[in-house]
């Protein structure tokens, strides 16, 4: 048998739901969800606070790795940084009797970037959980990057799917790495047991996770579907409270533009690249036009010079200086 050497907040909390059966000293939860960020190297750009009940992991969502590059199914969305996101995690998770769905994230990986389940298009029912979503399945859609991750309709980026360029960042890499907490504060592994044995087909449950004797209980991401987490299985207090990325608004104070609809058949060749003075271009080709979303930061705070040329606009031009709240 493989034993495990635990960080010192860990520790406590495997002693803690070893004689009591759950892990609910919020200081020591607090602990390990700092650590987790820490460990994994991303404390430079992740801050993690904690209130009486919370811990809130905050940063701006855009991760340091490619992103965008290779998506067929796109949505004609770009990345751009949100502005004080903060996402909770309960400090004294306690398991719920049946699992909880949102159309939004569920959880946030240990660099800052929000988790979301499998599906793209909105949020699933009780039974949906137990019936596979295959038009849905942003993978099988091609709607997701190498990376595990796209930009939703709030031109946020964020993961459906094992964020797998993060995991090969992190400073902890291994299967008793922690990659992400759920909002319930359960914490996230990769495919296998923090130990490193692989885990038996049938184990997990309808949210992808199972028991844990640390925390109570944990989700893992998985080769198949539903590949990350797909729903809480822990109790949340508010879930309609929790966070959002607002979508980019008009900087006169008008609607920005309607969020884009994936080209049917998908398109080609598409590629987002990132300049040193902070321009972002992605392009890409459909049904043999070529089309593009070049945006740059303006003068003004947290708004962008935004020039488009997309399918969902039918080609013309787009010129607008578009913000984020």
């Amino acid at each position: 048998m493989r034993h495990l050497l635990l960080p010192p907040g860990l520790a406590v909390l495997a002693c803690l739901y070893a004689t009591t059966g759950q892990a609910h000293e919020d200081s020591i939860h607090c602990e390990a969800v700092t650590e987790s960020v820490a460990e994994a190297g991303f404390d430079d750009v992740v801050t993690v606070t904690c209130t009486d009940n919370q811990a809130l992991i905050a940063g701006d969502t855009y991760p340091d790795h490619e992103m965008m590059t290779g998506i067929i199914g796109t949505n004609e969305q770009v990345p751009v940084p949100a502005v004080n996101y903060a996402s909770p995690i309960t400090l004294v998770p306690v398991s719920g009797t049946e699992p909880h769905t949102r159309d939004a994230a569920l959880g946030v990986a240990v660099n800052g970037v929000p988790i979301y389940d499998y599906t793209a298009g909105g949020e699933m029912s009780q039974s949906d959980l137990a019936t596979y979503q295959a038009n849905l399945d942003t993978v099988a859609t091609g709607q997701l990057d190498a990376c595990g991750g796209h930009a939703g309709r709030g031109d946020d980026y964020h993961y459906h799917a094992a964020p797998t360029c993060m995991i090969d960042q992190m400073a902890n890499k291994g299967p008793d790495a922690i990659i992400g907490w759920a909002f319930d504060g359960f914490p996230i592994y990769a495919d296998t047991n923090p130990d490193g044995t692989a885990i038996a087909a049938g184990v997990l449950d309808v949210c992808n996770g199972q028991a844990d004797d640390v925390f109570g209980y944990r989700y893992h991401t998985s080769e198949g579907a539903p590949y990350i987490i797909q729903c809480l299985m822990g109790e949340v207090p508010d879930i309609d409270a929790l966070p959002r990325v607002r979508p980019l608004g008009a900087s006169e104070g008008g609607r920005g533009p309607e969020a884009g609809q994936p080209p049917r058949g998908g398109v080609d060749d598409l590629v987002f690249v990132q300049d040193d003075d902070g321009t972002r271009t992605m392009t890409y080709s459909y049904q043999g036009g070529d089309y593009y979303i070049k945006y740059a930061p303006s003068e003004t705070e947290n708004c962008y010079n935004f020039e488009t040329r997309t399918v969902t606009n039918g080609g013309e031009l787009f010129e607008q200086e578009l913000c984020r709240e």
